[in-house]
């Protein structure tokens, strides 16, 4: 598995959150983009997906 690496991806209500591991399973980088819930009507939450 040398030079590879794994990406995960979180899409949580608050934030879409990305982090990189390498082989080690060490952290390489994170990042966090926070979004806005909308709510249309009572009941309803939306995101914008741009």
């Amino acid at each position: 598995m040398a030079g590879k690496y794994i990406l995960a991806i979180d899409q949580s209500t608050s934030a879409s959150k990305v982090m990189l591991f390498n082989n080690k399973a060490r952290l390489v980088s994170r990042v966090s983009l926070p979004h806005q819930q909308f709510y249309p009507q009572q009941g309803f939450v939306e995101h914008d997906a741009e």
